[in-house]
């Protein structure tokens, strides 16, 4: 019987080896993230001979943070680590199963398509060759790495500002890929959406919120166990600098529109979450939010407004939440914007899934509701 090797030593590996002796039968568990309790991250490679097959377990994928993910859920499979693809996954008794085949020496799997520190780092680096742009970092995370800021405008005296930030959770890879979609957009010189809002408007672009959890594998939280998302009210510089950093920034400049990027784990839609329940919701808000979700439908079948999550009670928001202090803040509109792991049940692929690809698409097409609000104001 051949042997294999399963690797998590490189940027978001995560996963725990409990027996690999048979190759048939490969038993795995899900790490928790560095410093809190969240689990459902995964990211490792089986390297084996080319021919050889067997079945892999995650032992404890019903101990995870979000159990209703794995249902329909299929795993994201590469051998390139470039293109991704969808391997049929069982989940039956907490355990979640799926077939492995080596065409190839070795294949990676992963919960969704990584988004690398490296490619982060890349995407700023290309972003700066631009002249309407300006790289600037806010300030250091717990790890001391850069929280990295672009601004992109192409006039001095902007009439609206934009705020995008994405990946407060660091598993959901998708939101930095919706953010590759929308630079890349954006910037595109041939694009006259894009040219127009450019002579009129700033955008400040933070494309990870996160690079100390998304380097280190976890799911949810940074490296001093801070769920970010929830720290929003009252930001520390030795547990959540990240937001602080943000915070301070969208403090002294001011905005017109927010919207914060993530991925959900369980529903398989487009969505967005509002600013309902905040104290300050009045009917101009909704207005907003309106135009915004009425014109992203039009230009985007991917995405939709009747599944979601429920509601929140007027003044019932949690202050928190990045999407409702902000919100409230600055008195205009805010969003949480939310991709599925799994894939979009109105316009499913099997092959796929949701996918970078998709998800980068779908960032492309957000410029259409941005507009469509920024002409109202």
């Amino acid at each position: 019987m051949s042997s294999i090797q399963i690797s998590t030593q490189f940027d978001a590996g995560s996963i725990d080896v409990l027996d690999s002796a048979d190759p048939s039968n490969v038993q795995l568990a899900l790490k928790k993230d560095n410093a809190a309790d969240f689990l459902q991250w995964f990211h490792f490679r089986l390297e084996g001979t080319v021919g050889q097959t067997g079945t892999i377990h995650i032992t404890n994928a019903g101990e995870s943070s979000y159990k209703g993910g794995w249902p329909d859920y299929n795993v994201c499979t590469s051998w390139d680590r470039q293109s991704w693809f969808r391997s049929p996954c069982r989940y039956e008794n907490g355990v979640l199963s799926f077939d492995y085949e080596l065409q190839q020496n070795s294949v990676y799997f992963a919960y969704f398509a990584p988004y690398s520190h490296d490619r982060h780092l890349d995407l700023l680096a290309w972003a700066q060759g631009d002249t309407r742009v300006t790289n600037e970092t806010l300030g250091l995370t717990v790890d001391g790495r850069a929280m990295s800021m672009l601004k992109i405008s192409a006039t001095a005296e902007p009439t609206h500002k934009v705020w995008m930030i994405a990946r407060q959770h660091p598993g959901e890879t998708m939101a930095e890929w919706f953010v590759e979609g929308f630079l890349h957009t954006l910037l595109d010189e041939d694009n006259p959406l894009a040219s127009k809002l450019l002579k009129t408007t700033a955008f400040f672009v933070v494309p990870n919120m996160n690079p100390d959890g998304a380097a280190r594998g976890n799911l949810r939280t940074n490296a001093a166990g801070a769920n970010l998302n929830r720290e929003w009210s009252t930001p520390s510089t030795a547990t959540s600098p990240e937001v602080f950093w943000v915070r301070e920034r969208m403090l002294k400049e001011g905005g017109d529109l927010f919207l914060d990027i993530h991925g959900d784990e369980e529903l398989p839609y487009n969505f967005v979450a509002g600013c309902e329940g905040n104290p300050g919701y009045d009917a101009r808000h909704a207005a907003l939010e309106e135009t915004f979700k009425t014109s992203y439908m039009a230009i985007s079948p991917d995405f939709q407004d009747t599944h979601g999550y429920p509601k929140d009670e007027p003044g019932k928001a949690d202050m928190r939440i990045a999407a409702n202090w902000l919100g409230e803040q600055f008195k205009t509109l805010s969003f949480t914007i939310e991709m599925p792991f799994k894939d979009n049940a109105d316009l499913p692929n099997e092959l796929t899934g949701w996918s970078p690809e998709r998800s980068a698409q779908l960032g492309s097409d957000v410029l259409f509701p941005i507009s469509a609000v920024l002409s109202t104001l």
